[in-house]
């Protein structure tokens, strides 16, 4: 059974439920459909441009410092302990826009965080914020049964973000948990966003 986690909410990921040890961390998203569009204006290139959308996974070290990056022009780490499932340049169609997939036992022992963000491809240039985004959603599966253990849906208002740190999962005592964080930010790429862990 799925578990809604509300912004700061934190859950176990490992205590409890043996055996997890393969995730597969889900996140989607939806571009607003404007106004007036239909088939005639997106076929006279009037239905708005698309916002590419893509999820990284920052590897830290203690103290929160930057150990290595999986995104889409990285799709595995140097451990092979997460791989990315690859880009999606529009994020139409239902389901999980991009995975990553975490062995949490194959993360080195270095590795205390992971956190997940998503920004937005070109923002400044093409002049798109998360305001522009609905329904998007961090989720965490067990990647050997398939079951969908939690689901964070990111609703606030991230108008004029072009960045958001989605959530984390993070050891603690032994144990893997996940927090869902939902925090955006005005990053205006994926190399600004990481060093702020720099």
């Amino acid at each position: 059974m799925t578990i809604n986690l509300k912004k700061g909410q934190k859950i176990d990921l490992t205590k409890g439920a043996a055996g997890i040890s393969e995730l597969t961390v889900g996140l989607g998203w939806d571009p607003i459909k404007k106004a007036g569009g239909g088939f005639l204006s997106g076929l006279f290139g009037g239905g708005g441009q698309d916002i590419d959308c893509d999820a990284s996974v920052l590897m830290l070290r203690e103290g929160d410092r930057l150990q290595e990056v999986v995104y889409f022009g990285q799709l595995k780490s140097k451990c092979n302990s997460i791989v990315h499932s690859g880009d999606n340049l529009t994020g139409d169609g239902d389901g999980d826009d991009e995975q990553i997939f975490v062995s949490l036992n194959k993360v080195p022992s270095s590795i205390h965080k992971l956190v997940f963000v998503v920004n937005i491809y070109q923002a400044v240039q093409r002049k798109q914020d998360f305001g522009m985004i609905q329904n998007a959603y961090i989720r965490i599966v067990n990647k050997n049964t398939n079951e969908e253990l939690c689901r964070y849906s990111l609703t606030d208002n991230y108008g004029g973000q072009t960045a958001l740190i989605a959530g984390e999962v993070y050891r603690h005592q032994g144990e893997w948990k996940f927090a869902a964080i939902g925090q955006g930010t005005t990053d205006p790429s994926l190399k600004e966003l990481a060093s702020r862990y720099a």
